[in-house]
Parts: C-alpha cells; structure tokens; sequence
C-alpha cells in the first residue's frame, strides 16, 4: 500500500511495522514464483505474477495466488516504478499480500512486505526483507524515517504472524 507513487522521482511509503503488515495483510503466504505476464491498464502497465503457495501463514487456503506489481513490459512499452519489486522463476518468498474492493492483490508496502527465504545449515530457512531505498514516512508524524533491514529466522515469523494475526 503505497501511500502516493511520485512516478518522476520515486515512491513514498508509510514505514510499516511487522505487527501492522500482519494486522493489514488479507493473506500470508510462503510461495514460489511460478511465472509473469504483463497488461496495460489505463496508462498503466502491471506485471502479474504468480506463485505456487507452499505455506499458508494468514487468510484463505489456496494452492496458486496471482498479484500484481506496477511496472512491466506491454504492447512494446516498458514502464518502471521505484521501489515496485521484480521476480524471476523459482524465487521464494514470504508475501504479505492485500486484496482490496476492486479484487486485484498486491504486495504490502511494495518491497516491505517481501521476505526472501534463504536456507540454513541447521535446516531453518532466515527470512530477509532489505531496507527500502525508497523515501519512508512515519504514519504518525509524516516525518521521514529512515528504513531497516528485517532478518530472522522462519521459525520466528511464522510463530510472530501465528501471535499477531491470532489476537486480530
């Protein structure tokens, strides 16, 4: 949920708290990117992709889900969006994902609500969502903040989620 998409400059995002994803996302899900395609919308262009679930953390069980991300390439256009994140094939992830009134799904926050899962020797994947380069603000003030990298371990974000959306 981009809080407005200065397209000239880049993108401006409220800073989201791991607690507030959880609260605002209609699904959470461990997936695999399985392929893309791209559609012009309006002036638009949205690269949809979708993911092969593997792990239902929040909302409804489903076994594929479809999103969609702005920017792509459509009718021999490309059109890029600071901070829209891009995927390849077999690329696994953690989706903190958002449904709204119109049906299409989204990534929360962009890249914020992007864990990538790495393996461990111990057996335990480590969940890593970079700090966005993107322009933040805090939700309260509407002062600039700076953002911060998330790493942990699977095991914790699966059992924080559980917690969170458990007490919604």
């Amino acid at each position: 949920m981009a809080l407005g998409l200065n397209l000239a400059c880049g993108a401006t995002l409220a800073r989201l708290s791991l607690d507030e994803m959880i609260g605002k996302s209609t699904a959470i899900v461990r997936g695999r990117v399985t392929g893309s395609s791209a559609a012009m919308h309006g002036t638009i262009i949205y690269t949809y992709y979708s993911i092969q679930v593997t792990e239902q953390f929040k909302g409804p069980s489903q076994s594929f889900v479809t999103f969609a991300v702005p920017g792509g390439v459509a009718n021999n256009r490309r059109q890029t969006f600071p901070g829209a994140p891009e995927f390849k094939s077999g690329d696994d992830f953690v989706f903190f994902l958002w449904t709204g009134k119109s049906g299409a799904t989204q990534i929360i926050g962009l890249t914020q609500g992007l864990f990538r899962l790495s393996s461990v020797a111990n057996g335990d994947a480590v969940a890593t969502r970079p700090a966005s380069a993107e322009l933040m603000l805090d939700r309260a003030t509407g002062e600039p903040v700076k953002d911060r990298a998330v790493v942990m371990n699977l095991s914790d974000l699966r059992a924080h989620i559980a917690s969170v959306a458990g007490a919604h």
